[in-house]
């Protein structure tokens, strides 16, 4: 039973683009605030940025202030995270969870790399 269904990740070069979904159970989305998180190998998973439950208040992570989008679509229990002017340092694998995010719904995530 997937539960959260990362997707969207790839290889771009510096300054491209990517638009990452999240598919999610609607028991896990529905009325909960979701969040992207990101984890270089060696590093702490970190968060990236959040959305509130009806999608009308976000927050970001300093480092993608301006570059990110964080949204959501309640009526497909989907989470979207858009992604400009893309830098070698937001090469990771990036996780959808809620926020704060519940350790039994950790999946796979999606790889994004970047080139410069």
């Amino acid at each position: 039973q997937v539960q959260l269904d990362e997707s969207g990740g790839g290889s771009v070069q510096a300054g491209g683009s990517l638009t990452l979904s999240c598919a999610a159970s609607r028991r896990i989305f529905m009325r909960n605030p979701m969040g992207w998180y990101r984890r270089v190998p060696g590093e702490q998973r970190e968060v990236v940025a959040r959305i509130d439950a009806s999608g009308s208040s976000s927050n970001y992570a300093d480092s993608v202030k301006g570059r990110f989008t964080i949204s959501r679509d309640n009526a497909k229990n989907t989470l979207y995270l858009q992604m400009t002017n893309l830098q070698p340092e937001d090469t990771a694998v990036y996780y959808c969870n809620q926020w704060p995010p519940a350790r039994p719904y950790w999946s796979q995530g999606t790889q994004v790399t970047v080139s410069s």
